[in-house]
């Protein structure tokens, strides 16, 4: 390696050597594709990973060098050199590959196509309005396939339209009329091809992962580990509660279905005593009732009310008699 490095210029030799000097710095080093980005991009982006990642871009053989020189330090990196194909870039960070690959991906932009780009996605082009004053641009868009006419003094699209399928290629003329209508296909940002930690490769593909579906599937996992643990009895710090308190109501159950009177059960037997009383009695004749059965049914209140309805007061009586005597002494 030594010799190898002999017939290296010194700039070469001083880059691979900054190069070592930020991989040994950082656990997680990935191999970034940049191809398409423009400078000013490149920067812009490089700036929103501020605190986050370090990014060196050199030549391939340069960093192949570091990696080859790096393996001793971190054993597995050198599998890295495997991504090393079309402008790459070297990143480095604290975040974990997971972390990186969502804050990469989300870092992407949308650009204008310039022609001869590969569509990674249909290209759809919608029915309605569009800002341009009528004239030459009707043909402009119906040379490219676009379904449109003048109405109202309008430019309109006269349909949906797929303008490029998935897969295909973008031609020059097409990328112009998309341009014009403001629709950027392209999504240009750091693509991270392979990643090492902890003497493991992640690849894109591994990182490539739908979060949400992943926690929905743990939060799965998680319910029914947990169920089978209750199912089959098995204690743990997280079962020891619910298998417990299942004991404590199947034991309550038991002693009260067998009428086993305890401190445990006296309470909600008396309880349930009453109520079965009292739901019995509800289907009774007024006559088999006691006093205080018929005032909890209403059936006192009734009969005060009837009482009160059919005998008149005392006060009522003397005032008939005294109207009677003066009559009489009349």
């Amino acid at each position: 390696m030594v010799t190898e490095m002999a017939h290296v210029a010194q700039w070469k030799e001083t880059q691979v050597d900054d190069l070592v000097r930020i991989m040994a710095e950082k656990p997680v080093v990935g191999i970034v594709n940049i191809y398409g980005i423009p400078g000013p991009q490149i920067q812009k982006m490089r700036k929103g990973l501020k605190n986050k990642a370090i990014l060196r871009i050199s030549k391939l053989n340069l960093i192949k060098l570091a990696l080859e020189k790096m393996e001793d330090k971190k054993k597995g990196i050198k599998p890295l050199q495997d991504a090393l194909i079309g402008q790459i870039g070297l990143i480095v960070t604290d975040m974990n590959p997971f972390s990186l690959f969502r804050v990469l991906e989300a870092s992407k932009t949308s650009a204008p196509a310039k022609g001869g780009e590969t569509a990674s996605e249909d290209i759809e082009i919608s029915e309605g309005e569009t800002s341009f004053k009528p004239g030459p641009i009707v043909g402009e868009l119906q040379r490219v396939g676009i379904p449109s006419a003048i109405e109202g003094g309008k430019v309109l699209i006269k349909s949906d339209k797929t303008l490029v399928k998935a897969g295909d290629i973008i031609s020059f003329e097409v990328a112009q009329m998309l341009t014009k209508l403001e629709i950027y296909p392209l999504t240009v940002g750091f693509d991270l091809q392979a990643v090492f930690e902890d003497g493991s490769i992640f690849k894109k593909s591994d990182l490539d992962v739908d979060v949400q579906k992943f926690l929905d599937q743990l939060a799965m996992g998680s319910r029914y580990g947990f169920n089978l643990a209750i199912n089959t009895n098995y204690v743990n710090p997280v079962t020891i509660m619910p298998l417990l308190q299942t004991a404590h109501h199947r034991a309550m159950n038991l002693l009260f279905n067998a009428k086993i009177i305890s401190p445990a059960t006296i309470n909600f037997m008396l309880q349930s005593g009453v109520m079965n009383m009292f739901n019995l009695s509800s289907r009774l004749d007024e006559a088999a009732l006691g006093d205080k059965l018929k005032e909890r049914f209403g059936f006192t209140a009734k009969v005060k009310t009837a009482v009160t309805e059919e005998k008149p007061s005392k006060d009522a009586e003397k005032e008939k008699k005294e109207e009677v005597s003066e009559e009489e002494t009349a």
